[in-house]
């Protein structure tokens, strides 16, 4: 299988550290018919946590916050980018975006335990195109 990419729109926003806070804000998100495609947490500061949301749809995401305690950031660009899982994905992966030119400025990645693998990949908005082409292209040239 190849490459599966997919141009993905992401918010941060500063909760209270608490998981029962967080729980509410995923709820409500939930609630509004907002799919996550993925998410983070990470400390920012003393008794607060920041969120990165990764919508399936920024519309229904922007109308679900409307009005909301926390002031939300975005949207950002970023790449999501799933396949089979093997020893050396991260490596190709990287390799292909090396060779068209375009840097890697951050990353998540995990694998699902059954073979696959999901990252989310950020690169400069003026590497955005040229990231998703050169994925894009080996992505076809697997198949």
């Amino acid at each position: 299988m190849g490459l599966t990419l997919r141009p993905v729109d992401y918010f941060h926003g500063t909760v209270a550290s608490d998981a029962a806070e967080a729980c509410r804000w995923l709820s409500d998100i939930a609630d509004a018919g907002v799919n996550l495609l993925a998410f983070c947490a990470v400390p920012a500061g003393a008794g607060r946590t920041q969120l990165t949301l990764f919508p399936d749809s920024t519309e229904r995401f922007l109308d679900a916050v409307k009005g909301g305690a926390v002031e939300w950031t975005g949207p950002q660009k970023a790449i999501l980018v799933q396949g089979d899982d093997h020893l050396g994905a991260a490596a190709h992966i990287y390799g292909l975006l090396a060779g068209a030119g375009v840097e890697v400025y951050s990353s998540t990645g995990v694998t699902d335990g059954r073979g696959g693998f999901g990252y989310v990949l950020y690169v400069r908005p003026g590497d955005f195109s040229r990231a998703v082409g050169a994925l894009a292209e080996a992505s076809s040239e697997a198949q």
